[in-house]
Order: structure tokens, then sequence, then C-alpha cells
């Protein structure tokens, strides 16, 4: 009887179902779009991951909406921070960035590594009698302005204007 489900097994082996419900898409179009899916996937757990989400308890369904979209905002400036910079790299022929700790070398910076390095940056106000005397700009290094100008981004925007 064993012998029965062990050669059942074996005919289905690395076999699995794609089920969608979609009637329109051809077979070879359902299995382009599960093949997508890991990309997906790495976006959403970026949500858990670089946006740190965390259980919350929303009663009013328009909070749960808003709250959403302001996820959804999130992921998709994550993948234009990464769309942006690895197409300047292709662009300037720049094959790696020292992003990784100890400056190593980097094929394909995700937004992690982009706000990481650029999370230390700071502006500060010298206020004399609530009067501002002085603006301290955040210090760019040669690695940032590299970075923007791959993403063809001005030094300019982090910058007060008058």
């Amino acid at each position: 009887m064993k012998d029965d489900v062990v050669e059942a097994d074996a005919r289905t082996d690395g076999m699995f179902p794609l089920i969608t419900n979609d009637r329109n898409l051809s077979l070879q179009q359902v299995l382009e779009a599960y093949k997508f899916q890991p990309r997906l996937e790495k976006r959403h757990e970026q949500l858990k991951s670089v946006e740190d989400l965390a259980p919350v308890w929303l009663k009013n369904v328009s909070r749960i909406e808003a709250l959403l979209l302001l996820y959804f905002v999130a992921l998709l400036v994550h993948a234009l921070l990464e769309r942006e910079l690895r197409q300047g790299m292709a662009r300037e022929r720049v094959e790696t960035l020292p992003l990784y700790p100890e400056e190593r070398e980097c094929r394909a910076p995700s937004t992690e590594r982009i706000l990481d390095l650029f999370a230390p940056l700071q502006r500060h106000r010298l206020r004399q009698h609530g009067k501002l005397v002085q603006v301290f700009e955040p210090e760019l290094g040669t690695l940032h302005q590299k970075i923007l100008s791959l993403m063809r981004v001005p030094v300019s925007a982090f910058r007060l204007r008058p």
C-alpha cells in the first residue's frame, strides 16, 4: 500500500499548481506573473524591516486606509530610489558603490543602504534671542555627492533656501 503512495508522489514530485482568477491570462502570462512574485515579496519584507511595520489597532476604516496609503507611498519611494540610483550607475557605467560596512562594494544598492548612508546628515540652526544667527548645512561627503549625481539630484536640494 505504501508503494502506491510513493509512486503517486514520485509522479508529482517537483510540480505545483498555479491558480488564478484572471481568465484572460494565457498559461505563459500566469507563469510570468508568478515569477514576478519574489519582487513583490521583497517590497513587502521592506515594510517589516526598513519601515519597521508593526501591528496597529485601528477601529476606523478610513484610518486603516490612510495608513496603508502611507505605507504604499513609502514602498513606492523605496522602489524609485533604487531604480534611479541603479539606472544612474548603468548610465555612468559605475559597477559598484562602497555602501556596505567597511566600505565594501555593492552592485545593486538597496533603499536601506542609501538611507543608512544619508541618515547621519544633520542641519543645525543657531539662534540667539529668538533670532536666526547661522545655519550649519549637512556636510556631504564624496559618496553622498556621487549618489546624488547618479540620481540627478542637485546638491542644492540639501541646502536651505533663503
